[in-house]
């Protein structure tokens, strides 16, 4: 102990980890069958590169998801708090969403046409009633809808420059894998793979909560528009100090910087995420992933403002050859999922109990650090939260970003997959989804505890 608060023994870590990755591998051969076999005809050996971040030397491969349970091909079941890094956010194959794409697809008939189906108008209308923007148009993904958006914010603002926060993420948007380097200023995060151009011609990047480098960074007034999460969420989530996006909005107002907030990850907070949970104004508004119960599908919706500059933009082609849009984008299947899901699955009452859990698990987190005195916090965002691997919870992406403990994300991550808990995998994120129940929870707190304990000794 040190103060009240335990040390860390490293030697005691490291075997912990060696032991729990040796039972991961004794649990799921299936899995490591299969692994070996995909690394033969697949980059990696997956579908997609993050998917290889798993613990343990190779991906848990699955075979059914249902609610908040996924079973492997191995045959053990597991309590899902990843929830597809929220894109199951509702829960895996949802009733209503199931029975809405079945429709789409057989007794309707057509995925994508080209064409729109009423579902979108009723889909636009429920994000407006939900987050308060007026005009909305969809997309595959958040990152192609932040892509769109940074699109239309340098063309209708005649700037070129963006301005986003340190280790923010925002999908893999050219302009925003990007950190402060070592000199202050802009520079590519570290392992930014190809970067199209320097991201300092393109990005400003300044630390979350740091109201003066806002201001310093809009006062040249070449900066089109901030993009952010209300609160970081994918390097632990880092909550905005008291005033902090209260000055953002009126940094934004005073150099005539349009505000975009991506609701992704931090439609966690309520219905309308942090905008309505919070009371923010931004001018324009991204979200993804969680829309469509996994169906691929995002939004973006502006302000009335925003349109009208749009539409009187005679220089840019929205239509055609712009660069905004896509073939699939705006799809029936998206949308009837979409409409499904925000009409029958993400209801109002359903984040209120979402968030009731969420309170439950980060009570249990906190009662087994208290209990065992490891210098550690836990930070809760509505219907998700996310313990920290120090004292206090962080004020900025980098503090957060210095602060990873890779062994330590191992050690925990090994164990909750070997008692049948699944985590996101590259951090240590937990999400409620409508099927979690309190037995989930419970269950979390339990092995976290015995986690605890076994490290503290």
């Amino acid at each position: 102990m040190s103060g009240g608060r335990t040390v860390i023994d490293r030697t005691r870590l490291a075997a912990l980890v060696e032991r729990e990755r040796a039972l991961f591998r004794e649990r799921t051969p299936r899995s490591r069958a299969l692994a070996e076999e995909a690394r033969s005809v697949q980059i990696f050996g997956v579908p997609m590169p993050w998917m290889a971040k798993w613990v343990g030397g190779y991906p848990l491969f699955y075979a059914e998801a249902h609610g908040a349970r996924i079973v492997d091909v191995d045959g053990h079941s597991y309590v899902d708090f990843a929830l597809g890094d929220t894109g199951s956010m509702p829960g895996h194959s949802p009733e209503p969403t199931v029975r809405a794409v079945a429709r789409r697809i057989g007794e309707l008939g057509g995925v994508t046409t080209m064409m729109p189906t009423e579902d979108s108008t009723w889909v636009a209308g429920e994000l407006r009633r939900r987050f308060g923007l007026p005009y909305w148009q969809f997309a595959l993904t958040a990152t192609d809808a932040n892509r769109f958006v940074l699109r239309i914010a340098r063309q209708i603002q005649r700037r070129r420059r963006v301005l986003v926060f340190n280790w923010c993420y925002h999908g893999s948007v050219d302009e925003t894998v990007a950190v402060i380097g070592p000199d202050g200023e802009t520079a590519p995060k570290p392992g930014n793979v190809g970067p199209q151009v320097d991201p300092a011609e393109t990005t400003v990047v300044v630390e979350f909560n740091d109201l003066e480098g806002v201001r310093r960074a809009l006062a040249r007034r070449d900066v089109a528009c901030v993009l952010t999460e209300p609160a970081l969420t994918n390097i632990g989530i880092v909550l905005p100090e008291p005033g902090f996006l209260e000055g953002l909005e009126q940094a934004c107002r005073e150099t005539g910087t349009l505000l975009v907030y991506d609701e992704t990850h931090t439609i966690s907070a309520g219905p309308g995420g942090c905008v309505a949970a919070w009371g923010l104004t931004p001018d324009i508004l991204t979200i993804g992933k969680s829309l469509g119960a996994g169906v691929p599908v995002a939004a973006y919706g502006v302000s009335q403002a925003v349109l009208d500059r749009i539409e009187a933009d005679d220089e840019g082609d929205y239509l055609d050859w712009g660069g905004v849009g896509g073939t699939l984008a705006g799809n029936a299947l998206s949308l009837a999922a979409t409409r499904a899901t925000l009409a029958e699955v993400l209801t109002d009452e359903a984040f209120v109990r979402m968030t009731e859990l969420a309170t439950r698990y980060r009570e249990g987190v906190q009662a087994a650090i208290d209990r065992h005195g490891v210098p550690w916090c836990i930070v809760q965002l509505g219907a998700r939260a996310e313990y920290h691997f120090y004292p206090e919870p962080p004020a900025s992406g980098g503090q957060a970003a210095a602060l990873i403990d890779d062994e330590l994300d191992d050690y925990l991550h090994l164990y909750t997959l070997n008692r049948g808990i699944v985590m996101t995998p590259f951090h240590n994120m937990a999400l409620m989804c409508p099927a979690t129940t309190e037995a989930d929870v419970d269950l979390h707190s339990e092995v976290f505890d015995a986690a605890v304990g076994e490290l503290a000794g």
